[in-house]
């Protein structure tokens, strides 16, 4: 990682070449990241996460479908699971190359991935196929995913990026209007697999529009000098022995959660206590070595914000793998039916993410109660959408309005945590703590997805009930939720409250 990123993100184009879109802001404040050079890469990177929330959306109505067809029910949670845990490798990969080289290259290469992931989970005869279309989606995503936080904070100043953190949310608006729709209509009247089909001409469109923004971009970045001095407190990546590289480090808990969530499904009780403690073994030095100090314990300040990344992840997306399920399995919804939940979600977090953004800065300790506020928003989501689903007495469109309530404090509290955190990020480790945040989300993901698919198979294996099992998952994201409302306040350091 090196110095010189926090000239371009104050201003510095340099001397010579073109100049990058915080250029602008040394002569002239931008009031608007639609103004002058900014317009081009705001476009562009809110069509890359509009492409992803599409997918991500689409695949998650019609994944029950999906499991029944390829017989892969009893490994659900390897569904969402197997795109995650890719997703951490990606993630780390695409952050600390931007560190070194700039954005371009990791969106660039995250963008084809993503597209042969596509290919092959669209074509797959077989589950075990389809998770490894899954697996290769999850590498471009994560690169995807963690350029766009990454070039917020690199572009775009200080007084700009609520207002660009909400547009990422706003970025969920229009595939959550019809990306569950049209997945669940196609799922409904052709076939599953023209919801991958479908994205591949969309991820064209995303890289012409969005590849040329960065390009720009990183050259301002060399003309700053970004790539000139090394951080002095750092030592040098090609100094590092390979077991404690970023990759070996992104593979290693990618292998250990991986571990953790197969031994789960396993009948044979002795077996599954061994292999799940070699995978936290594997798992927990992994995860501190590709995380800011601190994050283990949720130390005041960046710590606690990737941990509070984590726990509104893990509530969220965790309850939100399991409502399609639910009510197609429990209440006998669509397709279609079940997708409206999701798009109740990610509206409404749009509309939190925007309200959060007016009242930035307003008053002292607002983010750190703007965050405590969403978890406990989210918690009654949770809530009203748990007792839809498990209750044959309440109408089922109630999980629909309660994933709806869910949606509000997850964009309150999203917006507010990645603000602060980021904001405390020097800027030679903005790639690194934005990649640390985005892991924190898709493994968090990743752990309730798969704890929930192991819930379901012990269901089976025990006979009990698939009611059971979800009644155990929402449970579970209640808790967490429960815990991120304490943690909230430990999101600045105490002599640092904003």
């Amino acid at each position: 990682m090196s110095h010189g990123v926090d000239e371009v993100a104050e201003g510095s184009s340099g001397s010579g070449g073109s100049p990058g879109p915080a250029a602008a802001t040394r002569a002239e404040p931008a009031e608007s990241v639609f103004a002058g050079s900014y317009r081009a890469l705001t476009l562009g990177v809110i069509l890359s996460v509009s492409m992803v929330a599409f997918e991500s959306l689409g695949v998650a109505t019609v994944l029950p479908d999906i499991a029944r067809k390829l017989d892969g029910l009893g490994a659900y949670g390897w569904g969402l699971s197997a795109l995650m845990l890719a997703n951490i490798i990606g993630t780390v990969l695409g952050g600390r190359s931007a560190d070194r080289n700039g954005p371009w290259r990791p969106m660039a290469v995250g963008l084809a991935v993503f597209a042969v992931g596509c290919a092959v989970a669209g074509a797959a005869t077989s589950w075990p196929l389809f998770l490894l279309g899954r697996f290769t989606q999850g590498l471009g995503v994560g690169a995807v995913m963690a350029m766009a936080y990454t070039v917020i904070g690199l572009a775009y100043p200080e007084h700009l990026r609520a207002r660009m953190f909400a547009l990422l949310s706003s970025a969920w608006t229009i595939p959550s209007l019809i990306g569950p729709v049209v997945a669940g209509t196609l799922s409904d009247l052709t076939d599953w697999r023209a919801v991958f089909l479908l994205m591949l001409p969309l991820i064209v469109i995303a890289a012409v529009l969005t590849l040329p923004g960065l390009r720009r971009l990183d050259r301002s970045r060399d003309t700053a000098g970004a790539a000139g001095t090394p951080d002095p407190g750092a030592p040098a990546a090609a100094d590092l022995p390979w077991w404690k590289s970023p990759l070996a480090g992104a593979v290693l808990l990618t292998v250990g959660t991986g571990l953790l969530l197969q031994a789960l499904l396993l009948e044979n009780i002795a077996l599954l206590v061994v292999l799940a403690l070699v995978g936290v073994a594997i798992a927990v030095p992994a995860l501190r070595q590709v995380t800011p100090e601190g994050t283990l314990s949720a130390r005041a300040g960046l710590g606690a914000g990737v941990v509070i990344r984590g726990l509104l992840c893990g509530v969220y997306f965790g309850s939100e793998a399991f409502l399609p399920l639910g009510l197609q399995e429990l209440r006998g919804s669509s397709a279609t039916e079940a997708g409206l939940g999701l798009s109740a979600g990610a509206i409404t977090w749009v509309l939190g993410s925007a309200w959060q953004a007016k009242r930035d800065g307003r008053s002292q300790g607002g983010r750190t109660t703007g965050v405590a506020l969403g978890f406990a928003v989210l918690l009654a989501g949770v809530a009203v959408m748990a007792l839809a689903i498990l209750t044959e007495s309440v109408p089922a469109w109630i999980a629909v309005l309660g994933w709806a309530i869910g949606g509000l404090g997850m964009g309150v509290a999203f917006n507010a945590a990645t603000t602060d955190t980021l904001e405390q990020t020097p800027a030679e480790r903005q790639g690194e703590v934005s990649s640390a945040l985005q892991l924190a989300q898709t493994l968090a993901t990743a752990l309730i997805a798969g704890l929930g698919g192991a819930a379901i198979a012990i269901a089976q294996h025990y006979d009990s009930t698939t009611r059971t099992a979800l009644f155990g998952v929402f449970a579970l994201t209640a808790a967490l939720a429960l815990l991120g409302i304490l943690l909230s306040r430990r999101l600045r350091p105490a002599t640092a409250v904003k």
